[in-house]
Order: C-alpha cells, then sequence, then structure tokens
C-alpha cells in the first residue's frame, strides 16, 4: 500500500527525494510480472517506457520490467537477498546488471545512460 510505501521511505530518509511520484501495485489491474505498475508509473511521469530504468529485487519484477520494454538492474544487497537460489533466480531473469551494493547504483545509471545515447 501506498501508506507502507511512504512509512519505508521516510524511515530510510529518501521520501522527500521520491514523493510524489509514488506507486503501488493497488493502482494496477494486474500486479507482477505483468508490466501494468511500470508502465503506469511511465505514463504518470510522461516518459517513454523503454527510456526507464528499474531497480528490482525479484525475479518476478525483472519480468515485469522486461515485460514492460524497461531496462533493470537487479538488487542482491537485501537482508532477504542472501539466499543463493534467490541469486540464481535474478541471475535467470536476465537484467541488464545484478549488483549487491548501492553505492554502485550512480555508477551504474551513468553507465547505461552513456550506453543508450551511443549510436
Amino acid at each position: 500500500t501506498l501508506d507502507r510505501i511512504r512509512y519505508a521511505l521516510d524511515v530510510t530518509g529518501l521520501l522527500g527525494l521520491l514523493e510524489p511520484h509514488l506507486f503501488s501495485a493497488a493502482m494496477v489491474a494486474r500486479g507482477k510480472p505483468a508490466p501494468d505498475l511500470f508502465l503506469h508509473a511511465a505514463a504518470r511521469m510522461g516518459a517513454i517506457p523503454q527510456n526507464c530504468l528499474v531497480v528490482e529485487d525479484s525475479p518476478v519484477g525483472v519480468a515485469a520490467a522486461r515485460a514492460a520494454g524497461m531496462r533493470v538492474l537487479a538488487f542482491t544487497g537485501g537482508s532477504h537477498a542472501g539466499n543463493p537460489a534467490l541469486k540464481a533466480r535474478l541471475a535467470s531473469s536476465e537484467p541488464d546488471f545484478i549488483f549487491a551494493d548501492m553505492l554502485q547504483l550512480p555508477d551504474l545509471i551513468a553507465g547505461l545512460g552513456a550506453r543508450a545515447r551511443i549510436p
């Protein structure tokens, strides 16, 4: 729910950076692995799906991002992602890149953006 999302982002100090652009599966008819939520978020933000980047921590999330035509980074650094089976399933879902340290994210985004501009 949006209340839970707001709470989690507030606790981490991220709410002010992301609000009002918060989206929940409750806003769409079908949840992941359907692409509905990602396509809804892109439409609400006036973005072209092919220009979007998703950071996901689950194989169904990676599948949803792919189905939406978006690039996707798989994050394996969360407390729930320490499971080797989950890491293997994330790898088999074919994200653009797998990373475990959020400090890598700015460089990954910059690298994907640079590649997007190369003809």
